[in-house]
């Protein structure tokens, strides 16, 4: 049996069958919602079992209160197949008065929500979970905890075990659990497959469109280049265009960048928006980035020896690989991750804010000290901006790099981190 890697997940699910009575956990397929909520599972259903399949959804159908009997918490797996068992799990709750009586998850397909008739308020919470960060992965050391900065710890330490090597290795095999026990070459192929089965059945299956593979192929492949952009559809379709002999119109980018949305290959970043001593217009547009740098990868048909012999492309994924590390310890601290951006130019690759008001801004180099320097220019620019007389003060800035082998406070407060010294 394969050992379980603890994931921060882990105690997000805890915390939130005390507050609930059902949680329903969304993510990529591959990225683990079966494997952790089966951790916490007192009793499962696996409603695709083959043995069984074809009887529970017929029993779903007849006498739904049957398959809900099992131990609490209950982990209803692939729950999606019979969407009619979301109004029994909700009349479930309220009748038994108990919180944490189950889990749900599924295929990263959305369920017909025809058939559900409550929206499950009150009753349900959501748990969403994306591809490991590299502190899940033991790739992280763990020394310098988001956590802490939050809390005022000013003073820091850490070393890196990263490589560039290892961490170009680690932009393309990506987070997928399993992968993880696997030697590096058959490690990389699983983000390939991953990419593979999007473009010839997944995408369809979220809207039950059928879609051109190889028009997805283009379209995954341009939006790998345009990432950590705030690109319009316009722009996409004009990309696609420049590089291919046929073209793409925005309403076919659209239908198609909305069914990665929907099985979570994609997750756009939202705008932050502050409150600056000036009138400054801020840029609303979401920024765009997949769910796992390895997806990326995958569309461009780039390995680890191709992102060494092009650092731009490397600093394009490595940011996305960044991205996916700050949302899950971004969630694990109550917060969300933003990007800014203004019409003076001024930008701030991420923003984490807290639901209690804290945040703080971080700017994302590979490496080198002059991109560490300029990110720190950056950094105290944006904090110079914000009407402290209206909304905190930042918690912390930080340059979260790739390489560099210590995390350190610099004379003029900004922490330098490697992403390999941290965690949540």
């Amino acid at each position: 049996m394969k050992k379980y890697r603890k994931r921060i997940a882990d105690d997000l699910l805890k915390r939130k069958l005390e507050g609930k009575g059902a949680v329903l956990i969304e993510g990529p397929k591959w990225c683990g919602k079966t494997t952790t909520a089966e951790q916490l599972a007192a009793s499962v259903l696996y409603m695709d079992d083959p043995e069984k399949k074809e009887q529970n959804i017929a029993m779903a159908e007849l006498n739904p209160k049957r398959l809900l009997k099992g131990t609490a918490p209950r982990l209803i797996d692939e729950w999606q197949l019979a969407p009619k068992l979301w109004d029994a799990i909700r009349f479930e709750v309220d009748h038994r008065g108990e919180l944490g009586q189950f889990v749900l998850t599924g295929s990263a397909v959305p369920a017909d929500t025809k058939e559900i008739t409550h929206s499950g308020t009150g009753r349900f919470t959501w748990l969403t979970m994306r591809p490991m960060s590299v502190y899940e992965s033991g790739e992280s050391t763990g020394e310098v905890s988001l956590k802490e900065l939050f809390e005022g710890n000013a003073e820091i330490e850490g070393e890196s075990k990263l490589s560039i090597d290892r961490l170009a290795f680690v932009v393309c095999r990506g987070g997928w659990p399993q992968a993880m026990s696997m030697r590096d070459e058959i490690a990389l192929e699983q983000a390939v497959d991953y990419y593979d089965a999007v473009v010839r059945s997944d995408i369809n299956r979220a809207d039950n469109v059928q879609k051109n593979p190889e028009r997805v192929r283009r379209l995954m492949r341009s939006y790998a280049r345009n990432q950590g952009g705030q690109v319009p559809n316009t722009v996409i379709a004009q990309d696609i265009a420049a590089n291919d002999e046929t073209p793409i119109n925005e309403e076919t980018v659209a239908a198609y960048v909305n069914a990665l949305r929907k099985i979570f290959v994609i997750e756009d970043m939202p705008a932050w928006n502050p409150n600056l001593r000036s009138k400054t217009a801020i840029r609303s547009a979401d920024t765009r980035y997949y769910t796992d740098p390895s997806i990326a990868a995958a569309a461009l048909g780039i390995g680890p020896n191709d992102l060494l012999n092009d650092l731009k492309t490397f600093g394009i994924l490595f940011e996305t690989l960044c991205i996916r590390d700050l949302r899950v310890y971004a969630d694990a601290v109550d917060g969300g991750v933003y990007h800014y951006r203004d019409k003076d130019g001024q930008e701030c690759d991420a923003v984490i804010h807290l639901r209690n008001g804290k945040y703080g801004l971080i700017e994302i180099k590979l490496g080198g000290d002059k991109l560490i320097e300029e990110g720190a220019r950056s950094l105290k620019a944006l904090s110079d901006k914000i009407d402290t007389d209206k909304m905190n003060e930042p918690s912390f800035l930080m340059i979260l790099t790739g390489t560099g082998d210590y995390a350190y406070r610099r004379r003029d407060g900004v922490y330098v981190v490697p992403i390999g010294c941290l965690k949540n």
